[in-house]
């Protein structure tokens, strides 16, 4: 999450560990396997009930509209969609669909639905739901954050997003109750990762009917399909979950009630997790990771494919011109924020696409350019950078405002950048925050100069990175546009041959990179902390957190 997803800041890069449910790219897997916890006892939990804390609350949790990963925990254990993740080493595995069929051309996807599906409120859930569940997205007024991840791929989608008549068009369709057919517009090796996105889970056509956009605000009316179902919503404070005995594989699910609660510092969730109040936390504070790290504290500890950075709004002058961008790029020392500031073990990230997919063994990443930067500030560049662009000894520069939403931890990140930012160009900085929907709702809309943010992948492929570039793209929030790097990401997403797609995608990533759009900062992984009573919670590199295998040690 993303973000679509917001920055998470605490934890070092581990190697990448989702397999790959498709092309020839895979890597290992990873378990976010519960430690030691120094709270004693069984805390709250009793009869297979557990209090989880989030931090942030989520600017929506209607799957077929939020990009914001926030609402990432809620949504993908009340919702399932036509697959899912394993549990126990986060390959792509079959979810709603028990089985499906792929073209000799590639073109046509056949899905074979389980038998027997249903909603959470016992009602039959069927291949006719998911036509109408990608028909909502396709509608403006939905205000879907990811319909892209249908336009870009399936024939017809973007014709009906711009005319619902043209609803014969689409190729997405109801072969019977059980069938569902998809035809893409090109082969798309990767397009079962993406289905594995929340914009493609089903949602009841009948509960948003008899309740508009207020359904998610319901317990009664979030109506949904995946192994827990909502029990109660208590906005800015918990959503209570109960399992959902309709689900398909409800045998297999333990846990009968998720409290997440919401404790927005990290710091006040841990004394709630080290008096036994709580059995997880979903971050960690930054200055208390080396002490958990020595001690038996449940510390979990995730790979991420993901980035951390600031968007740069490449609209707005004088962000418009590229020698400006590099020149705050060079001014920003990583390896302080790194290892001073946040103390979370990074890796300095100099491009968009963090380390973790390979193609037949060979790593995306390999041999890949740093475009002059380092881990450490350039001033001399910097300066050198920004005296080309018009501005010697930052003269005449305006006063540059770096934004970034309510955060413990990003609050202080964004603090030492800009002290870096006056010092090492001569400039002025002005710093301002704001809770995290006004915030991004500003970010989408361009009202920013530079903004603290980041990206966890979608699925795992580097498209999911680059496609934040292309021009007039739905999550292309710095307004960046380069018809050279459009036509090969467009190249790289139809390439069937993955050797041939690497090498397309390496090649963009080598554009936009030279034209830093955004403030790469380092590519992350994630920390929470988990109870030894509470076993089989999962994480993907994803940032997807299941409770559908999880249960209590009594």
């Amino acid at each position: 999450m993303r973000i679509k997803q917001p920055i998470a800041l605490l934890a070092p890069l581990l190697g990448m560990s989702l397999l790959l449910g498709a092309c020839s790219s895979a890597t290992p897997s990873s378990t976010a396997t519960t430690g030691q916890s120094a709270a004693d006892g069984t805390g709250t939990t009793s009869a297979q009930e557990i209090i989880f804390a989030l931090h942030d609350t989520p600017d929506g949790i209607d799957p077929g509209i939020t990009s914001n990963s926030f609402a990432s925990p809620i949504i993908v254990n009340t919702f399932e969609g036509l697959v899912t993740y394993s549990t126990d080493d986060g390959e792509l595995i079959p979810g709603q669909a028990e089985s499906w069929d792929i073209s000799e051309d590639g073109l046509t996807y056949t899905f074979h639905l389980r038998s027997g599906l249903k909603w959470s409120d016992g009602t039959p859930l069927t291949a006719h739901d998911f036509v109408y569940s990608a028909q909502r997205v396709l509608t403006p007024a939905t205000t879907a954050q990811y319909v892209n991840l249908y336009t870009d791929y399936v024939v017809g989608a973007q014709d009906y997003y711009d005319d619902q008549t043209k609803v014969d068009g689409l190729g997405i369709k109801a072969v019977d109750d059980s069938t569902l057919e998809i035809d893409l517009l090109a082969p798309t090796p990767f397009f079962i990762d993406i289905l594995g996105m929340w914009a493609w889970y089903p949602v009841q056509e009948a509960t948003i009917e008899a309740n508009g956009d207020q359904w998610t605000n319901k317990a009664d009316s979030y109506v949904s399909n995946g192994p827990f179902k909502m029990s109660e919503i208590h906005l800015g404070e918990s959503y209570v979950l109960v399992k959902n005995p309709d689900y398909w594989d409800a045998a297999n699910v333990k846990l009968a009630k998720i409290t997440f609660r919401m404790i927005p510092e990290p710091s006040t969730a841990l004394s709630a997790y080290e008096s036994g109040e709580i059995d997880g936390q979903l971050t960690v504070p930054p200055g208390d990771i080396a002490r958990l790290k020595t001690t038996d504290s449940g510390l979990v500890i995730t790979a991420s494919y993901a980035t951390t950075f600031y968007d740069i709004n490449n609209a707005k002058a004088p962000y418009d011109n590229a020698l400006v961008r590099k020149a705050l790029n060079l001014a920003v020392d990583r390896n302080t924020i790194i290892n001073d500031v946040l103390q979370n073990g990074g890796t300095p990230a100099y491009t968009i696409v963090p380390p973790g997919y390979s193609v037949d063994g060979e790593e995306f990443s390999e041999g890949r350019s740093t475009f002059d930067l380092g881990p450490t500030a350039d001033p001399e560049a910097a300066r050198a950078a920004l005296a080309e662009a018009g501005y010697p000894n930052g003269e005449g520069f305006p006063t540059l405002h770096l934004s970034y939403y309510t955060s413990e931890s990003v609050k202080m990140m964004t603090e030492a950048i800009a002290e870096q930012l006056k010092t090492n160009l001569g400039i002025t900085v002005e710093i301002s925050n704001e809770d995290w929907a006004v915030y991004y709702d500003n970010i989408q809309a361009g009202n920013y100069e530079v903004a603290a943010m980041g990206w966890g992948a979608d699925y795992f492929h580097p498209m999911t990175f680059l496609q934040l570039f292309k021009t007039n793209d739905v999550n292309n929030n710095v307004f960046y546009s380069n018809p050279a790097y459009d036509e090969l990401v467009s190249q790289a997403q139809a390439e069937v041959d993955p050797a041939k797609a690497l090498d397309l995608m390496r090649q963009a990533e080598n554009i936009v990179s030279a034209d830093y759009p955004v403030i790469n900062l380092f590519y992350r992984a994630n920390m929470m902390l988990v109870s030894p009573h509470l076993q089989g919670v999962y994480r993907t590199t994803l940032n997807n957190l299941y409770f559908r295998s999880a249960y209590v040690v009594e």
